[in-house]
């Protein structure tokens, strides 16, 4: 019988990587730059951590459960492969300048999806910020002038971030995370990037980092958007949408009194990461499950009522396909 699942997270070593992760390692490693929390990308599959399922991972539970737990029109969709990578991210130094390709474009080259993704700043150091598309409209040809001339940074568009602050980052757009930032990131599973820019940073091996200038330059959308911030209200005990996209929707629960949740009409699995707080998941089927700050939780797609009973006041991020 299914449940809300939990995974043990799946933990990135990075030259770039913090402190703010180290609770969710046993090796007591202090330098994680990224918590993948459900992962299907290729030798990178999440195994459940909790209940009679564990030890099992997300592949074989899709095979067995099929639409049961992922939800009919995804498993049409993506068979055995879950579609969605949920990770946090803690940079304490810039990540390097980058672009993921469209679903067409991964496709012919790699025979893979592409990378649309979503950020939600969970803290940020004052002063921290993200690099997202340019600062003006530019094109291939001047691009690649700044790009060899090392001048890059001077077409970048720079946003200043604050706890709370959410970023949409279709593929295509040029974007970094730099040092400060403590990220929730959702996204298409891929883990296909082009690395444009890292200023001149030397990998563990004491080499350059391998740069992808080629496959990048014509991925990249060159024109310029000035609004890359999600506009929201948050709102007490209602579900405040941040993004809806074809890939992922994502609202924003802030909690401080019991909420029943009514999926009755979504045909998709939801996902839970608790930001803030902690709060008990009922379905009225299977035992509660307690999920805390900093955990990330997989309610199959054949639960349709739950309800979520916060100790304290709690931020959880609510993650589904529609």
């Amino acid at each position: 019988m299914l449940y809300p699942l939990k995974f043990h997270p799946l933990l990135k070593r990075k030259i770039w990587g913090g402190e703010r992760l180290a609770a969710k390692s046993t090796e007591h490693l202090h330098d994680i730059g990224e918590s993948w929390e459900i992962s299907a990308v290729e030798d990178n599959i999440s195994v459940v951590s909790n209940g009679l399922l564990a030890d099992n991972d997300l592949q074989e539970l899709i095979e067995v459960y099929m639409g049961e737990l992922v939800g009919d029109k995804v498993y049409e969709q993506f068979g055995i492969e879950f579609p969605l990578l949920i990770k946090y991210i803690d940079a304490t130094d810039n990540l390097s300048v980058q672009v993921h390709p469209d679903d067409e474009t991964a496709r012919e080259r790699h025979n893979a999806y592409g990378k649309t993704e979503m950020w939600y700043v969970v803290d940020a150091d004052p002063g921290a910020s993200l690099i997202l598309g340019f600062n003006r409209e530019t094109d291939k040809s001047e691009y690649l002038q700044a790009l060899h001339a090392g001048r890059l940074p001077e077409l970048l568009h720079t946003e200043t971030v604050h706890p709370g602050d959410t970023f949409f980052v279709p593929a295509g757009l040029v974007h970094a995370i730099n040092k400060g930032c403590f990220i929730a990131e959702i996204q298409q599973t891929s883990d296909i990037t082009y690395r444009i820019h890292d200023y001149n940073r030397l990998g563990p091996d004491g080499q350059p980092r391998e740069l992808h200038t080629d496959l990048a330059t014509d991925v990249i959308d060159y024109s310029y958007h000035p609004r890359h911030r999600v506009n929201y209200t948050p709102t007490d005990n209602t579900p405040v949408q941040l993004v809806k996209c074809p890939y992922f929707t994502t609202n924003l629960l802030v909690l401080d009194r019991d909420l029943e949740r009514d999926y009755f009409r979504l045909d998709s699995f939801v996902i839970y990461m608790c930001l803030q707080g902690r709060f008990t998941i009922t379905t009225g089927e299977c035992d509660p499950v307690l999920v805390k700050q900093g955990e990330t939780v997989l309610i199959p797609a054949c639960f349709k009522n739950i309800t979520l009973y916060p100790d304290e006041v709690t931020r959880l991020l609510e993650i589904y396909i529609d």
